[in-house]
Order: structure tokens, then C-alpha cells, then sequence
């Protein structure tokens, strides 16, 4: 049986195929085998907003729009000492950097622990260790063996075992109702990349909620203006998703660029926050 994510990611390549054509709810809602009353309903409840609103949130002129509202967000979220608002900040989320002796062994002494659950931007991968979240990745039932064979080629040296209880618990905690509270201890991430990756992916976690940047901000507001495409790299290598929210980052241009969970989940993301932050 097809989930309500596949139906929502359908629904979305073919409205942005037939964009010219501007589909009637009824095309849409027959193209994924739905009625209109019920494609509606969940679509809104995916994304937070009706088919309508959705396209217009998502235009190339409406994302260049939000770009240059937000040109200095970075620089100003640094001033103010915040990492975002509302649901993301500084209480809510803490970094820490793998050492370059374990970065170097591959992990060799660390036992790690994953899980698979659903989440409301589909199935998703979570990975653990004593030292915090390592790992959260969007994917395809189907391609679950290969998600784990990732984390082992990542951590060669670890001791990787399942264990759905565990990485339940963070996984209620990250999405439940996409409602977190600051309350508590905070998320601690446990971060495996370069120097320039971690500044970046810290970079990404003072932007805030509701607001997109371009890969060219990024750079800057880790003081490498020149390093745009490996900003950009590093972006795309951001080992968790939505918590580091790599989705808030478009090309200068207002295009959705790339995403490693795929670009309808990016839109999806991306709509559910701005529509957020207009109803309040």
C-alpha cells in the first residue's frame, strides 16, 4: 500500500511538471488516486497548506523574494548570539566534533545504534552513539540495507547494531507533532566531518526557522566569501537532516537546488515552515 509521503511526493512532480497546464484539484487528486476532499486534506496536513498556496510559496520569484529579505540573516543571528527561532535554537540543540583520533580510527571504540521510523517527511534513518546524534537521513523502504551499508562505510571501525528503541525515543523527541519543546536537556549532536564542514553545518543551525539563505551567505558568514561551492558541498553533506536544516539553503538564484532526501521533501519542508511563520 502506498504511504501518504509517496502519494504527497506524486502529487508534487506532478504539479511541477504540468505547472503550464495548471492542474484543477480534480486532475491532481485523480493523478494520485485520491478525491479531491481527501487529497486536499492530507496534502495541507503534509505541508500546511493547500495545492494553491503550495506553488505560490514555492515560485522561483517568491524564493528569490524571501532571499533578499533574509540577505544578512546569518550575520545578524551571530550579533544577536541566537541559532534560530522558535523550535531550533541554542536550548535546543548542541554540537560536538568527533575528535581527529576517532575521526582518523574510523570509530574504532564507538558503538553505534540505528533505527528506522516514520516521520512526517517519511521514512527516515537514526543513527547513536554514548556522545550523541550521529546521523538522520530521509529514505525509501526499499533502500534500507543500503542506508545501513552507508553508515558502516562511514564508521568502519565502529560497532554498528539496531536497536528501534533507543533511536525511538530521539525520534519522538525531533518530530513529535513538530512541536519540540526547549524544555530539558538539549539534542546533542555528535558531528564527524572536516573543520570547514562543522562551521558550516553550525552556520546552518543559526538560520532561522522560516527563512532560506543562498550557499553564497553561508560562506560568507563563516568568513570563506570564496569558498561558495565547498560551502555548498558541505552543505550537501550535512549528515542530519532537518534538525541541520541544509533545507533553508537555495542557489542565488531562487532555484530549490539539490537535496539528499530529494526535492519534493525539500518543498515540503520549506512550505510547512513559511506557512508557519505567516500564521503567526
Amino acid at each position: 500500500m502506498e504511504s501518504e509521503y509517496n502519494r504527497m511526493e506524486r502529487a508534487i512532480r506532478y504539479i511541477e511538471d504540468h505547472a503550464e497546464d495548471q492542474p484543477s484539484l480534480d486532475v491532481v487528486s485523480e493523478h494520485v488516486g485520491l478525491s479531491p476532499y481527501h487529497f486536499q486534506r492530507i496534502f495541507k496536513k503534509w505541508t500546511g497548506v493547500s495545492p494553491k498556496r503550495f506553488l505560490q510559496f514555492l515560485t522561483v520569484e517568491n524564493a528569490k523574494q524571501l532571499l533578499d529579505q533574509s540577505a544578512s540573516v546569518l550575520e545578524t543571528s551571530y550579533d544577536v548570539g541566537l541559532s534560530g527561532s522558535g523550535r531550533l535554537h541554542d536550548l535546543f540543540v548542541s554540537v560536538e566534533a568527533v575528535t581527529p583520533g576517532q575521526f582518523k580510527s574510523g570509530g574504532s571504540g564507538v558503538k553505534l545504534e540505528y533505527g528506522f521510523h516514520q516521520t512526517p517527511f517519511g521514512r527516515a534513518v537514526i543513527a547513536m552513539a554514548k556522545d550523541g546524534l550521529t546521523d538522520l537521513k530521509f529514505v525509501d523502504e526499499e533502500d534500507e540495507s543500503k542506508a545501513v551499508h552507508e553508515l558502516e562505510k562511514k564508521w568502519p571501525a565502529a560497532d554498528i547494531t539496531e536497536n528501534r528503541g533507543a533511536t525511538g525515543k530521539i525520534a519522538r523527541r525531533i518530530f513529535g507533532g513538530l512541536e519540540r519543546s526547549a524544555e530539558g536537556s538539549p539534542i546533542k549532536l555528535w558531528l564527524r566531518g572536516t573543520n570547514f564542514q562543522i562551521k558550516v553545518w553550525q552556520a546552518l543551525l543559526r538560520i532561522p526557522e522560516g527563512t532560506i539563505v543562498s550557499y553564497s551567505d553561508v560562506a560568507r558568514s563563516i568568513g570563506r566569501p570564496e569558498a561558495v561551492r565547498a560551502a555548498a558541498n558541505a552543505v550537501g553533506s550535512n549528515p542530519i537532516a532537518w534538525l541541520i536544516p541544509c533545507h533553508r539553503v537555495l542557489r542565488s538564484s531562487g532555484a530549490i537546488g539539490g537535496y539528499g532526501g530529494g526535492i519534493a521533501r525539500k518543498k515540503i519542508m520549506l512550505a510547512r515552515e513559511i506557512a508557519g511563520q505567516g500564521a503567526r
